[in-house]
């Protein structure tokens, strides 16, 4: 049995996973907030911009902040999640009722605690990196998030006792390096793009401040015979110079036909577009993009064949895009 723990234990080591439980709880409602606003539609709070005027709203919709098709606050929520369990569970077992017990759960948990935050600790180092050198904007929730993940480790490495230090050593340096290549082969796509015939095509540079991001493709027929169908049916499209999912429906018309296309921005600060936040306030729109088919309002990017058939176009239909 593992010696119990005496009074001459260290603060730290009393401590340290009640400290690392309430960091991962607020890294929890940061990645939890984010991850809410991202999904839907709304842009978050923030005040910093970068050189160019890029923002934390610019960062936290570029390539790089999705993984999988979902938020990368999302991941994140369920990595603070986990770091709250393995730090506060043998809190959960009695010590006097059950020793024996609670001094395995510590053992693992302990194991658990240094391979989640230093492969957080990784991830969140290249994605400082990221914001640094290839985005160049300051994102406080991004650097926040990195710096719990920091604190984390070091409460981990030196708040708990290591009965084998070199056993310690090596799972710390095979986390870095799966960590590493992980993060790697994950942004690949995002990092080196790759044109696929029928893709809307990969956008890596932040929106320009007030105006967006200019659409990247072309239309033929079908597409420009689609945007006038949905004009003639009275059929609008919601949504904001800032949002991504916005940039990507208007890369699935092209240039030519999204002219033809009844768009209404509803961001107030955009200076091109003709903003109307109060048509969409009166409308009710709560996401972006939107749009409104019929009189009602269906939030979300919808493809082309969708939009077609919801709307009753019978045109060509030979559209030249799909979502990613």
């Amino acid at each position: 049995m593992r010696r119990r723990r005496s009074r001459s234990t260290p603060w730290i080591q009393k401590w340290s996973r009640v400290i690392i439980g309430a960091i991962a709880t607020l890294g929890l409602i940061l990645t939890t907030y984010l991850t809410i606003t991202a999904l839907s539609g709304e842009e978050v709070l923030c005040n910093a911009s970068g050189a160019d005027g890029s923002s934390c709203a610019s960062v936290l919709s570029s390539p790089y902040a999705t993984v999988f098709g979902q938020p990368l606050s999302l991941f994140g929520a369920l990595a603070y999640l986990s770091m709250i369990i393995f730090a506060l569970s043998p809190y959960l077992i009695s010590e006097e009722e059950k020793p024996n017990l609670r001094n395995t759960v510590e053992d693992w948990t302990k194991l658990f605690l240094l391979i989640g935050a230093t492969a957080m600790t990784i991830f969140s180092g290249y994605l400082m990196y990221i914001l640094a050198v290839k985005i160049v904007a300051l994102c406080y929730y991004c650097i926040g998030s990195a710096l719990f993940a920091l604190s984390m480790l070091v409460l981990t490495i030196v708040g708990q006792e290591w009965d084998d230090i070199g056993q310690a050593f090596t799972a710390g340096i095979i986390v870095i390096f799966v960590t590493f290549i992980g993060t790697l082969a994950i942004y690949d796509p995002v990092n080196n793009p790759v044109a696929a015939d029928g893709l809307i095509p990969e956008i890596l540079t932040p929106p320009e401040e007030g105006i967006g991001w200019p659409i990247a493709t072309t239309s033929t027929e079908s597409e420009i015979a689609l945007a006038e169908h949905l004009t003639a049916s009275d059929i609008k499209m919601y949504g904001a110079y800032w949002c991504p999912h916005c940039r990507d429906q208007k890369n699935l018309f092209g240039k030519e036909a999204f002219k033809e296309v009844t768009y209404i921005e509803c961001a107030a600060d955009a200076t091109k577009d003709d903003p109307q936040p109060e048509k969409c306030e009166a409308a009710g729109v709560q996401s972006y993009p939107t749009w409104e088919i019929d009189g009602e309002l269906q939030p979300g990017q919808i493809p082309l064949d969708q939009l077609a058939e919801r709307s009753g176009y019978d045109g060509p239909d030979e559209f030249k895009y799909r979502l990613r």
